[in-house]
C-alpha cells in the first residue's frame, strides 16, 4: 500500500502529548516524515529516545519534553518550551491517557480525580494553552482522543469511558469557540488499536482474534492506521471540517 502525504504539513510545529509509544509514538513518526517540526511529551523517557533513535533520519529530529501531562503548569511550560524551539504550533495533538481496568466498588473520589486529569482535564488546559500560538499564526488544528469504549458502554473502565464521553463535548464546544480565529477542532475516537502495551495488559491472541472477527474489515487495527486519520484532520486538506469526531473501528461498533 502507499500513502498520501500532506505538503501542507511541512514545517509546521506539531505538538503531541503521549507520544512516547503507541498511537502517539506513530503520530510522532508519521508527521516527521510528512517534514513536520514535531515536539512530544511523555512521562516515559525511556520509550520517547528509543524513539528519537528510530526516526534519525527524518528532516526535522523531533523534540521530546518530559512531562506528566497531569500537572497543568508543567504542560503548560513544555508547550512554551516547544513554541520557543520550533516556532508556534499550527496543529495540537491531545493524545494521552490511560485506558486502566478497575472496578466499580474500587473507586475511591481520589481516583475519579486522577482518571480525569490523565485522560481529560489536560485536552482542555492545552487547547487553552496552544490557541494564543494558533492566533499568531491565523490558522490552527486541534485534534483530542476520545474512544469507542464510551460508545460501547466499556466494562471496568467507568472513569475512562466517562472522560472520553466528555471529550466529544469538550471538542464541539472548542470548534465553536475557537472558530473565529480559524482554528478547527476534531476529534478521533479509536477502536481496538492492538499496540504492544494492550497486548501485555489486557489482550491474548484469542482475544484479538475475536475482536478482528466482529470488525467488518478483519483485519488488525493498528496504530499507524489512526496516525493517517490524525494527519488528514491537521492538513489543510480537511480545512472545512471541524467539530466533528470520526470513528476509526474498522466498523467494530
Amino acid at each position: 500500500m502507499s500513502f498520501t502525504r500532506y505538503p501542507s504539513l511541512a514545517d509546521r510545529t506539531v505538538f503531541i502529548t503521549g507520544g512516547g509509544s503507541g498511537i502517539g509514538a506513530a503520530m510522532v513518526a508519521a508527521f516527521a516524515a510528512n517534514d513536520a517540526r514535531v515536539a512530544f511529551v511523555d512521562i516515559d523517557a525511556t520509550a520517547a529516545r528509543a524513539l528519537l533513535a528510530e526516526l534519525s533520519g527524518v528532516r526535522h529530529a523531533p523534540l521530546f519534553l518530559p512531562c506528566d501531562v497531569t500537572d497543568t503548569a508543567a504542560l503548560q511550560a513544555a508547550m512554551a518550551a516547544s513554541a520557543a524551539a520550533l516556532g508556534p504550533a499550527a496543529v495540537l495533538v491531545n493524545n494521552a491517557a490511560n485506558d486502566e481496568r478497575h472496578e466499580i466498588d474500587a473507586v475511591t473520589p481520589e481516583y475519579w480525580d486522577r482518571a480525569m486529569a490523565v485522560n481529560l482535564r489536560h485536552q482542555f488546559f492545552a487547547a487553552q494553552a496552544v490557541r494564543a500560538q494558533m492566533r499568531q499564526l491565523g490558522h490552527g488544528a486541534i485534534i483530542n482522543f476520545s474512544s469507542i469504549a464510551w460508545m460501547a458502554g466499556g466494562a471496568h473502565m467507568v472513569a475512562y469511558t466517562s472522560a472520553k464521553a466528555a471529550i466529544i463535548g469538550l471538542t464541539r464546544s472548542l470548534a465553536r469557540e475557537f472558530g473565529p480565529d480559524n482554528i478547527r477542532v476534531n476529534a478521533i475516537a479509536p477502536g481496538a488499536v492492538i499496540t504492544p502495551r494492550q497486548m501485555r495488559l489486557w489482550l491474548s491472541e484469542a482475544d484479538v482474534a475475536t475482536i478482528v472477527a466482529r470488525q467488518c474489515l478483519q483485519v488488525r487495527l493498528l496504530a499507524e492506521d489512526i496516525a493517517r486519520t490524525a494527519l488528514f484532520l491537521a492538513a489543510d486538506d480537511s480545512r472545512m471540517i471541524t467539530k466533528q469526531c470520526l470513528t476509526v473501528d474498522a466498523g467494530l461498533r
